[in-house]
């Protein structure tokens, strides 16, 4: 799977063709992949919210305290991995439903490789300013979304049309995912795992 990890960006279209003719209930590394890219994100936004921090205005830069990160890096870590398995669940749960053959490993390494931009992307972490971390995050969705339209019907060998309306189910799903995720952080914070600052 990670000689996967830049053809998936320029040339997503042959790699995706690579990827339907993987044996769909072949053991790789599709789950390591994931588990792996995710401490990119993880570890750069620890780094950028402890030691560099983000400023608001005119005013000095704020800063998680480390022990706030300690808790919080680790649950965003864990929701990162969660997404991409619970969203490759869901791709090979509803695979039936479009006439698809797949399999749960199929679906995560869908999952995974869609994310693969987000997972990079997730380096600007390092210096959290709103403008660029905005506007590169943005860019890798688009890009995330990209890969799943073109990789659905290529994968799970399924007509363009078809294709299309899997990708926009798997979509939903993951809008469905982020407002979990944002509603387990809120009950999270009110548990104790609210962000604290430096002073």
């Amino acid at each position: 799977m990670f000689k996967y990890l830049i053809s998936i960006l320029v040339n997503p279209k042959s790699t995706w063709d690579k990827v339907a003719n993987m044996p769909k209930d072949a053991a790789d590394l599709g789950m390591i992949y994931s588990i792996l890219l995710a401490i990119i994100p993880a570890a750069s936004f620890y780094y950028g919210t402890t030691q560099v921090g983000w400023t608001v205005g005119d005013g000095l830069p704020t800063k998680l305290t480390v022990e706030s990160a300690n808790r919080m890096i680790p649950l965003f870590y864990l929701a990162q991995v969660g997404a991409i398995f619970g969203i490759g669940w869901f791709i090979h749960w509803m695979s039936e439903t479009y006439g698809a053959d797949s399999s749960l490993t199929k679906g995560i390494r869908i999952s995974g490789l869609t994310a693969t931009p987000l997972f990079l992307a997730g380096i600007v972490g390092i210096t959290p300013q709103l403008i660029v971390d905005f506007t590169v995050g943005i860019i890798a969705v688009t890009w995330s979304t990209y890969l799943l339209y073109i990789g659905i019907p290529r994968v799970m060998k399924i007509p363009e049309e078809r294709g299309f309306l899997f990708s926009s189910a798997i979509i939903a799903v993951c809008l469905v995912a982020i407002v979990v995720i944002l509603g387990a952080s809120v009950i999270l914070w009110d548990m104790g795992a609210a962000p604290a600052f430096t002073d």
